[in-house]
């Protein structure tokens, strides 16, 4: 049994302080780190021509160096909350910045292919901890009632990576050589780690003082090791094989063999979590309904968002023949209503109003809706698909924040940074998926739909390759169109029943809370007493 002055200390740990002083400007910090993060994501795939053509990479190499990043990151993501909760998260912020900004320093000087995806994989290492402790400490400096705002502003940083990148990376490459992607990152990373180190209170949970969350016994809680190494392999083997099935092939050895021992890596992780005295995650947590019901919203959330942008890219250039500059601008309003309504408070406001499954089925009915509209209406015009694309944003910025706060919320504050471990994780995992799923969707429809001429081609370059009219192209171009309009579809239906699934979820996770916090009437306890009395 643990000592009053441990139980003490656990309980100021495990209760979120006041509000803040500096609260807004800490959050502002904790943004425009998130940002780099984001935008490193998204940034390098405009400088793979001068990569291909300064660094003599070849087309593996390119992927790599692309891929090294997220994959590296979403390997990482529990580990790096579990260690931030442990040994504190301010410190671990300040170190996520510290290597973020040195594997760019070394990302930007890189001479050879090799030397880049190494820095691009120290890049993910510290982005791991940043996706993780930034949003820990969002939690941790805001009360119950800004919070909502607070998750709002921070999620809006990843709409605003995603449509911000490419046009950034643009921008830096018409003027300055592709290290310069890298670059900018060096001034943040320094101006954010003296803030963070400023202005930033430190918090852990403490481990060797906190109370176990099953048995409730007290004394030292060794790091889970296990745990850690089994979380990165089964994550690291899943997204690897997402990322590799669109250009290896889904049955392909390397995505089947990579698939199997991420999916027995996850397995594996579970069952231990499930039996060591101190996990790294809880797996009792997956029995609270109001997290399920986040997780599943939170899933299908990325889903629709990873696909759609997956989809509109090749849509914007291939089908309505847009420059990949154009064509960045033109899914910016996106974004831009992301931000605006999240910036301005617009969804906290709702919130009280329509409640987390109100907000939840609204959200994700929009946004489902305006995949729907762009299959519609934008199939051959921009006009028809920016009606879709505001109707999106308005529908990820009353989803999204509120599931990454309903997930936060269902995990105790000791275990803030596991709980945006798991958060970022299913980010990970919900964008590759949708960029699987609806991708496998287009290729399908596309390939059933082409002429005799260019039967059997695998792509559109290569079906417009193989015909020699004018009208064998625009059936090519049609079936393309075609494909890209089912997979939208597809996705508006998976975006709205998640979203359907999980709000049913949360509102019979809040009734049955309510339930058991509503005390019992005399005359109905009196009741029970005297037939209990009978029986006996």
């Amino acid at each position: 049994m643990s000592s009053p002055v441990a139980s003490d200390a656990a309980t100021t740990t495990l209760h979120p302080p006041g509000r803040h002083a500096a609260r807004w400007l800490i959050l502002a910090v904790i943004c425009v780190a998130q940002l780099t993060v984001v935008l490193d994501n998204t940034v390098l795939n405009v400088a793979i021509p001068s990569l291909t053509e300064e660094m003599g990479a070849t087309t593996a190499d390119v992927q790599w160096m692309i891929n090294a990043y997220s994959l590296v990151q979403s390997g990482l993501l529990l580990t790096a909350g579990n260690s931030a909760d442990r040994y504190g998260r301010k410190k671990m912020l300040a170190v996520g910045l510290v290597l973020f900004g040195l594997a760019s320093l070394g990302a930007a000087l890189a001479q050879s292919p090799g030397q880049l995806i190494a820095a691009r994989a120290g890049m993910g290492v510290g982005g791991a901890l940043l996706v993780t402790t930034t949003l820990a400490v969002v939690m941790q400096i805001f009360d119950d009632e800004e919070r909502p705002k607070a998750i709002g502003i921070w999620s809006s940083v990843n709409s605003l990576g995603f449509a911000a990148g490419p046009l950034i990376g643009g921008s830096l490459l018409d003027h300055f050589w592709w290290g310069s992607l890298f670059l900018v990152n060096l001034p943040v990373s320094v101006v954010a780690v003296a803030a963070v180190v400023t202005l930033v209170p430190e918090s852990k949970s403490r481990g060797g003082e906190l109370p176990h969350p099953r048995t409730g016994s007290g004394g030292g809680t060794p790091m889970d090791l296990l745990g850690a190494l089994l979380s990165m392999i089964g994550m690291g083997g899943v997204v690897f094989a997402i990322i590799s099935g669109p250009h290896a092939g889904w049955l392909s050895g390397q995505v089947m063999i990579s698939a199997a021992i991420g999916i027995a890596g996850l397995a594996l992780f579970a069952g231990w979590e499930l039996h060591t005295p101190h996990p790294m995650l809880d797996m009792h947590f997956f029995r609270n309904r109001r997290f399920i019901g986040a997780v599943s919203g939170g899933i299908l959330v990325a889903f629709g968002m990873g696909g759609s942008m997956f989809l509109l890219t090749q849509h914007l250039q291939l089908v309505l023949g847009y420059g990949p500059l154009d064509a960045g601008l033109r899914m910016a309003p996106l974004a831009v209503t992301v931000i605006l309504i999240n910036f301005t408070g617009l969804g906290a406001r709702l919130m009280p109003t329509f409640g987390t499954p109100g907000m939840i089925i609204t959200g994700m009915s929009l946004l489902a809706a305006g995949l729907a509209a762009i299959s519609v209406l934008g199939g051959h015009s921009y006009g028809g698909m920016l009606t879709g694309l505001i109707v999106m944003g308005v529908g990820v910025a009353l989803a999204m924040p509120t599931m990454a706060n309903a997930i936060m919320s269902a995990i105790p504050p000791a275990k803030a940074g596991v709980g945006a471990g798991v958060n970022g994780t299913l980010m990970e995992f919900g964008q590759g998926l949708g960029v699987a799923v609806l991708g496998a969707v287009l290729n399908s429809r596309f390939t059933a739909l082409l002429p005799l001429a260019a039967a059997g081609a695998g792509s559109l370059s290569a079906a417009l390759a193989r015909t020699h009219t004018a009208a064998g192209r625009t059936a090519v171009q049609d079936a393309f169109a075609s494909g890209i309009g089912t997979s939208q579809l597809v996705g508006a239906a998976a975006v709205f029943l998640g979203g359907l699934l999980a709000a049913v979820l949360l509102r019979r996770a809040e009734r049955a809370g309510h339930e058991q916090q509503t005390p019992e009437a005399p005359e109905a306890r009196e009741a029970r007493e005297a037939q209990g009395a009978q029986v006996g």
